[in-house]
C-alpha cells in the first residue's frame, strides 16, 4: 500500500479522500491555488503546497506543476478526485512516467470513454444498447440539419469530449438546431478544448440511471447497483438516490450486466460509472465516467463500502475485496447537492461569503463539505457548498429523513438550493417516484413560491420581500412565526401609477433598455452588433459562471445602441452589457 498520496483537487472531494487516507494510515498531500489559501481542505491534509493563481487553468489544471509537486512531497500516488484532471489521459500518463501511481483507470480506457463518439462505437461492438444518433462527428450546422431529419426531433447536440452536463444543447425543431449546434461546439471548445460534436435522439423525459462498477487488474469486474439521477437542472444532477424507484430486481440485474459488459469492453480498471437513460423498459448506454462520481456517497451508504478505499486497494495492485454475490443493498439513500445557486433566477450561481453555516446531524445523516462559516464560494470554481446524504430503511423513510436534515441545514450569505430541495422532497410526484422535470426546470417551482395575486397587484416575490422570524407565546406555548409585512395598498397603487407614467413617457421618447449581467463571470460570446434589431427573448450575451454557460436575453425589442463588453471580459453582477433603444 502507498505511504503518501497527493490529491489533485480541492474542496469537499479533497477532504473526502483525505479522510480515507487518514483511516488507512496513509500520508496526505494537498495542492491549492492562491484563492484557496484559507480553505478547510488545505489545513486538513498532512502537507499542502501552493501551485498557482486562482483560475483553474493556472493551478488545478497544470498537470506538470502537480506532478512536480507530488515528486517534491515524496508521494507514491496521485488521486485526481472528480473534475479538473480526473479524466485526463495525458495527466495519467505523466504520473506514470514520473513513477507515480494514478489512482484511476488506465489512460487508454480514459481515452476510449472520453470521446462520446468513440465510446458509442465501442459499446455497439460489445453489444451494449446505445441511443440512436450520428456515428461520426457533425462538421456543420447544415450537416446537423440533414442528419437530424433522419434521427428525428427533439435532438441533442453533444460535445464529443463533454461530461458533467457540459456541452449539451437540445433543439426541439430545425429552427433551434443551428443555435444549439454552435453553443455545443463553443462549450466543447471552452471546457474540453475540443469542439467536435455529434447528434443523438433526445428522449422525452427519461430516467437517468447509472451503474457503479469496480474492476481490478486481475480481470474481476462487479457492479454495486444503480443510482437514479433523474432530478437535474441544465443536464446536471442535483438529487440522486439508490436504489432507483423505477428499477426492480430483474431490471437491476440487466442494467448491472450492461455496466459490467461496458467496463470489460473498455478494458477498465478501478472505480467507474456507466451512465444510461431508462425509457420505459428500454435502457440505453449514455457515457462512462472514468472516475469517482460526486454521488458515490449514496452507493457507499447502501453497500457499506468505502469506494475511495477500494480505489486505493485496486491502484496498489490488490484484487477486489468482494465478489458480485457478496454485494447486498441495504436500505435507501438520497443525496442533495447543496449548491450556491438561486433557483428563482434560473439557477444562476451566487458566489460570496457564507455568513452563517450550520450542518445537520443525527441518525442516518452524512454531510460531505469543504466549507465553514466565513468561507467564500468563489466564482472561479463549481458552486458546491456541501453534499447532504441520508440513509433510511426504505425510500419514504429516507425522504422524510432528508426533509428533517434540510430543515436543520443553515446557510446564509449566499443563495442555496435548500429551498428547492425541500420543495422537491415534499412534492407528491417525487414521493410517487416521478421525474419533476417541469417543476424543476419548467418554472413550476418559481410559480409555487410566488405569493397569491402577485401577478395582479404588482407585489414583489416573496423571496425579495422583507421577512422577520419572531418567537411568540400563546397560552404558555412557544411558537416561531415568519412575518412578511405586506406592502401598503396605497403604495402599491402609487408604484403602479408611476410605472404606467414611465411606460407612456418611454413610448413617447424612445425607451432605453440596459441589459445587465445577473452574475459575476466571463463573457463567452456577444451575438449582436451595434445597430442590429433584436427581438424579445433573443440571446444577446453568453456569460460563463462557475463552469455554467448562461444566456442573457433581450427583455424588450429594439435596436442595439451600445455594447459594453467583448468575449473574454470579466463582468460583475449588475454590470451593464448592452443598451437597447
Amino acid at each position: 500500500m502507498f505511504a503518501k498520496v497527493l490529491v489533485a483537487n480541492r474542496g469537499e472531494i479533497a477532504i473526502r479522500v483525505f479522510r480515507t487516507l487518514r483511516e488507512m494510515g496513509i500520508g496526505s498531500v494537498a495542492v491549492y491555488s492562491e484563492a484557496d489559501r484559507e480553505s478547510p481542505f488545505v489545513a486538513y491534509a498532512d502537507e499542502a503546497y501552493l501551485i498557482g493563481p486562482g483560475p483553474a487553468a493556472q493551478s488545478y489544471l497544470m498537470s506538470e506543476t502537480i506532478v512536480r509537486t507530488a515528486l517534491r512531497s515524496g508521494a507514491d500516488a496521485v488521486h485526481p478526485g472528480f473534475g479538473f484532471l480526473a479524466e485526463n489521459a495525458a495527466f495519467a500518463r505523466a504520473c506514470a512516467a514520473a513513477g507515480l501511481v494514478f489512482v484511476g483507470p488506465p489512460p487508454d480506457a480514459i481515452e476510449s470513454m472520453g470521446s462520446k463518439i468513440g465510446a458509442r462505437r465501442l459499446m455497439q461492438e460489445a453489444g451494449v444498447p446505445v441511443i440512436p444518433g450520428t456515428p461520426d462527428p457533425v462538421e456543420s450546422a447544415e450537416a446537423a440539419l440533414e442528419a437530424a431529419g433522419s434521427i428525428g426531433y427533439p435532438i441533442a447536440v453533444k460535445a464529443a469530449a463533454g461530461g458533467g452536463g457540459k456541452g449539451i444543447e437540445v433543439a426541439a425543431g430545425p429552427d433551434e438546431l443551428p443555435r444549439a449546434y454552435e453553443s455545443a461546439r463553443r462549450q466543447g471548445k471552452a471546457y474540453f478544448a475540443d469542439d467536435t460534436v455529434f447528434l443523438e435522439r433526445y428522449l422525452d423525459d427519461p430516467r437517468h440511471v447509472e451503474v457503479q462498477v469496480l474492476a481490478d487488474a486481475h480481470g474481476n469486474v462487479i457492479h454495486l447497483g444503480e443510482r437514479d439521477c433523474t432530478i437535474q437542472r441544465r443536464h446536471q444532477k442535483i438529487i440522486e438516490e439508490t436504489p432507483s424507484p423505477a428499477v426492480d430486481a430483474a431490471l437491476r440485474e440487466r442494467i448491472g450486466r450492461i455496466g459490467v459488459d461496458a467496463a470489460r469492453a473498455a478494458g477498465y480498471v478501478n472505480a467507474g460509472t456507466v451512465e444510461g437513460l431508462l425509457s420505459g423498459d428500454e435502457y440505453f448506454f449514455l457515457e462512462m465516467n472514468t472516475r469517482l462520481q460526486v454521488e458515490h456517497t449514496i452507493t457507499e451508504e447502501v453497500t457499506g463500502l468505502d469506494l475511495v478505499r477500494e480505489q486505493l486497494r485496486i491502484a496498489s495492485g490488490a484484487p477486489l475485496s468482494l465478489r458480485q454475490e457478496d454485494v447486498e443493498l441495504r436500505g435507501h439513500s438520497i443525496q442533495c447537492r447543496i449548491n450556491a445557486e438561486d433557483p428563482l433566477r434560473d439557477f444562476v450561481p451566487t458566489p460570496g461569503r457564507i455568513t452563517r453555516y450550520v450542518e445537520p446531524s443525527g441518525p442516518g445523516v452524512r454531510v460531505d463539505s469543504g466549507v465553514v462559516e466565513g468561507s467564500v464560494i468563489s466564482d472561479l470554481y463549481d458552486p458546491m457548498i456541501a453534499k447532504l446524504v441520508v440513509l433510511g430503511a426504505d425510500r419514504d423513510h429516507a425522504r422524510r429523513r432528508m426533509l428533517r436534515a434540510l430543515s436543520e441545514f443553515e446557510v446564509e450569505g449566499v443563495h442555496s438550493l435548500i429551498p428547492i430541495h425541500e420543495a422537491i422532497l415534499k412534492h407528491p410526484d417525487f414521493a410517487a417516484g416521478g421525474t419533476l422535470r417541469e417543476f424543476v426546470e419548467g418554472g413550476g417551482y418559481a410559480r409555487s413560491t410566488a405569493p397569491v395575486g402577485a401577478e395582479l397587484n404588482g407585489a414583489r416575490p416573496a423571496a425579495e420581500r422583507e421577512a422577520r422570524t419572531v418567537p411568540v407565546e400563546v397560552d404558555g406555548r412557544r411558537f416561531v412565526v415568519t412575518v412578511v409585512e405586506p406592502e401598503h395598498p396605497g403604495r402599491t397603487r402609487l408604484r403602479a401609477r408611476r410605472a404606467a407614467i414611465a411606460e407612456r413617457a418611454a413610448r413617447q421618447q424612445g425607451a432605453v433598455d440596459v441589459v445587465r449581467s445577473p452574475m459575476q463571470g466571463t463573457v463567452l460570446k456577444v451575438n449582436p452588433e451595434v445597430g442590429d434589431e433584436v427581438a424579445v427573448g433573443q440571446v444577446l450575451v453568453v456569460v460563463e459562471a462557475m463552469k455554467m454557460e448562461n444566456e442573457i436575453v433581450a427583455h424588450d425589442a429594439g435596436r442595439v445602441e451600445e455594447i459594453a463588453v467583448a468575449p473574454g471580459d470579466q463582468v460583475t453582477s449588475g454590470q451593464p452589457l448592452i443598451r437597447i433603444v
